[in-house]
């Protein structure tokens, strides 16, 4: 029941898809707000994350369970600090990713992409930091897997995390994120992969 109620309809996939496209053309070009820093790179960060992944079938149109190993490498860019208070200050930053998933099942293989992911991160708590993410970007795909009829796919996630400070050079980060991999209709069969990943890295 949980299951068909998550289903993701094509409508609801395409007002997504468009919501997370204009916040990351917003992240650009917004640039007279408090704290805008797009080409300011001195409170940058570097990642690296890693975790499982799981499709589900019957989520959605998937048919096939898929199991990764998931390894991140991310670029995080601040855009705007120090906006809001309370307990909703923060900042908005964008995320550029690598992934590289390694396939475990059904086939032993990998996908590689290229992520682009608007972010925010509540600062109310200087020591447990929660944030919202969510964009995509583009998947190739060596792996075998029944029901893929494209090796070229896109991505679309969203997730939520927690960057608990260490109080030394590194953080320390934990994630849960959606995952969504299909062709877009561009080549038959495409049956989608609707997945959840549990993930967690350092910061640099």
């Amino acid at each position: 029941m949980i299951i068909y109620l998550l289903k993701p309809s094509k409508r609801a996939e395409t007002a997504l898809l468009f919501v997370l496209l204009l916040l990351i053309i917003c992240s650009f070009f917004r640039v007279d707000y408090a704290g805008a820093g797009i080409i300011d790179t001195s409170k940058d960060s570097w990642a690296v994350i890693s975790g499982y992944g799981q499709s589900f079938p019957g989520w959605g149109q998937t048919t096939q369970r898929v199991e990764t190993i998931d390894l991140i490498f991310r670029h995080n860019h601040m855009i705007f600090d120090n906006i809001g208070s309370g307990w909703y200050q923060g900042f908005h930053s964008i995320l550029l990713e690598l992934p590289i998933s390694f396939v475990v099942s059904p086939d032993e293989s990998a996908m590689v992409g290229l992520n682009f992911l608007a972010s925010y991160t509540f600062t109310a708590d200087k020591e447990w930091r929660p944030y919202l993410f969510g964009g995509g970007g583009p998947v190739y795909s060596f792996a075998n897997i029944p029901g893929m009829g494209a090796v070229w796919n896109g991505n679309y996630q969203f997730g939520i995390g927690l960057e608990y400070d260490m109080e030394k050079e590194h953080n320390l980060l934990l994630e849960v994120r959606y995952h969504h991999i299909s062709n877009a209709g561009a080549k038959e069969p495409n049956d989608p992969l609707n997945s959840c990943k549990v993930l967690i890295g350092i910061t640099f």
